[in-house]
């Protein structure tokens, strides 16, 4: 009798895993589809010379130090 008991145990529990491992996986999914965050571009911020963050990259300051490299030499 306690042998069946066990095999009805072990079932059960292995019922209660399946399921726990679907709703975290749908939990997941819902998580996925819902995300507010953007591509890797819409996530990145610089900072520009004053230390002020922005969005847009410094192509300004890049051409700068080039020509101050340069004359510098």
């Amino acid at each position: 009798m306690s042998r069946s008991q066990n095999s009805f145990i072990k079932r059960q529990k292995e019922k209660k895993r399946q399921k726990k491992k679907e709703e975290k996986m749908q939990r997941k999914k819902e998580r996925q589809e819902n995300s507010s965050g953007g591509t890797l571009p819409e996530m990145l911020a610089f900072v520009d010379e004053f230390g002020n963050i922005t969005d847009t990259p410094p192509e300004e300051q890049d051409e700068k130090l080039k020509e101050k490299i340069e004359t510098d030499f």
